[in-house]
């Protein structure tokens, strides 16, 4: 499927991922070079989402969530975002590091525990798989 459409199936569009990448920003959001900024980062994370990696990796993620919710033999089915689930996060960080290295690695970090915008409404798998493409493409934009 489509990573656009993969994600717009669980409720986001790219204005939301953008959003959700700013909330972590400080500076006036009418500012003209924030506004250039968020058309960049529009820009990157649709690269970003060409990249078969990246769109195989939040697949993947689409398709744990669903065995969370429907898989009556899963561990930890009927469970919101269990505790002892780690593979969300390897997911995030393996799209954090693919695309931004170390330093989105660590962004990748801030963003998990904030859950700004869109985060807060994903599924575990998806929002950390979207919370890593978020938070590498917000380290990009910020190395040009």
């Amino acid at each position: 499927m489509d990573p656009v459409e993969l994600i717009r199936k669980h409720g986001a569009t790219m204005d939301d991922l953008v959003d959700t990448a700013f909330e972590l920003y400080v500076g006036d959001a009418k500012d003209e070079a924030v506004q250039e900024l968020r058309r960049k980062c529009l820009r990157l994370l649709e690269r970003n989402l060409q990249d078969p990696n990246i769109a195989l990796l939040l697949e993947a993620a689409s398709h744990l969530d669903e065995v969370l919710q429907s898989d009556p033999n899963c561990i930890f089915h009927g469970t919101e975002d269990p505790e002892a689930l780690v593979a969300d996060e390897l997911i995030g960080m393996s799209i954090a590091e693919y695309i931004g290295g170390k330093r989105a690695l660590f962004n990748y970090v801030r963003y998990d525990r904030a859950k700004p915008g869109v985060l807060a409404r994903l599924p575990p798998f998806m929002d950390d798989a979207v919370g890593a493409l978020v938070a590498a493409t917000m380290t990009r934009l910020f190395e040009e």
